[in-house]
């Protein structure tokens, strides 16, 4: 497997990405490798300081940078020479299995729609996240901020990616889908929930059990919650307070540990012709070796070819 990783993107690039790198040949499996996209000489005098000389690390040129303020659409079009573009370029054309990048975000999801671009059959590609649960695994949320608003339908199909990567990346056989919603009840929440439930009650292809609450969510009532991306991001960002709150008092605990974000280490865009994994702004090295890590974990089950084949039925 070649998993790409932009070298220039995130807060702390390239130091961070290199560390992340160093990190991850460690324990990559063998005949993997990583492809760094960005200036080359820069890279190289990170590699050196840090010292990572391993030939499964190899180095594509690229003379631009997308800045974390600039304009996604305008950036991506305008910049064709710039890591995340090529990135891009070399997933399209099955250079590599997955792409990654801690870089612009509204980049990344540009680069996915326009350059790799959504399954057949899919309304909405939406970022997953992952909630820590008790039993010491990760639960599937999605949208976590892709799409703010959506249709039933479009919800509908948010079961269904969530349930085909919890089975085939998480290895849940029956995953559990569920809406996250102000109460159980089958009439309870908007006219958007309401109706998506009527929808995934009849839906065949996934495990639905309803609605469920947001004290539920790091229990093991579902496998894969569903929400419009405007509520999946505000779970996201208050789930990261709390692991801060905690972190400054001293308090460690290995349940709250999995609410930082760098114990996964990215989201990944699902319903897309490629495997593209966005990372968080302030990724450090750990973030970018377990991005590194979930990536090669995508690539490894085919998971969106699982997605474009169970879509393109």
């Amino acid at each position: 497997m070649k998993i790409a990783l932009d070298a220039m993107g995130g807060d702390f690039a390239p130091d961070a990405t290199i560390e992340g790198v160093k990190l991850a040949v460690e324990i990559l499996r063998e005949g993997d490798q990583i492809v760094l996209i960005g200036d080359r000489a820069i890279i190289e005098e990170q590699l050196s300081r840090k010292g990572v000389n391993s030939p499964v690390v190899e180095i594509v040129h690229a003379d631009e940078v997308i800045g974390m303020d600039e304009h996604p659409t305008k950036a991506f079009t305008q910049k064709p020479n710039s890591s995340i573009a090529i990135g891009f370029q070399l997933l399209q054309h099955d250079k590599v299995q997955a792409f990654c990048s801690a870089g612009n975000t509204g980049a990344m999801h540009v680069g996915a729609m326009f350059s790799v671009k959504p399954c057949k059959g899919v309304l909405r590609p939406a970022i997953a996240g992952f909630a820590p649960r008790e039993n010491g695994t990760f639960g599937v949320i999605l949208d976590f901020g892709a799409n703010a608003d959506v249709k039933p339908e479009i919800l509908e199909q948010f079961g269904e990616l969530g349930s085909l990567y919890a089975q085939h990346v998480l290895g849940i056989e029956k995953p559990k889908v569920a809406i996250i919603n102000m109460g159980e009840e089958e009439q309870k929440g908007t006219v958007v929930a309401q109706n998506a439930y009527q929808l995934l009650k009849k839906n065949t292809k996934v495990n639905f059990v309803g609605n469920i609450e947001g004290r539920d969510i790091f229990s093991d009532k579902s496998d894969v919650m569903i929400c419009n991306g405007y509520t999946g991001n505000i779970i996201l960002k208050m789930a990261e307070s709390i692991y801060d709150l905690l972190h400054k008092r001293n308090i460690s605990d290995p349940f709250f540990d999995n609410l930082n974000y760098e114990a996964v280490g990215g989201s990944p865009i699902l319903g897309i012709n490629g495997n593209v994994i966005i990372g968080h702004g302030v990724s450090s090295g750990l973030a970018i070796k377990n991005m590194l890590l979930l990536a090669d974990k995508m690539a490894e089950t085919n998971v969106h070819l699982k997605i474009r084949d169970a879509f393109g039925q």
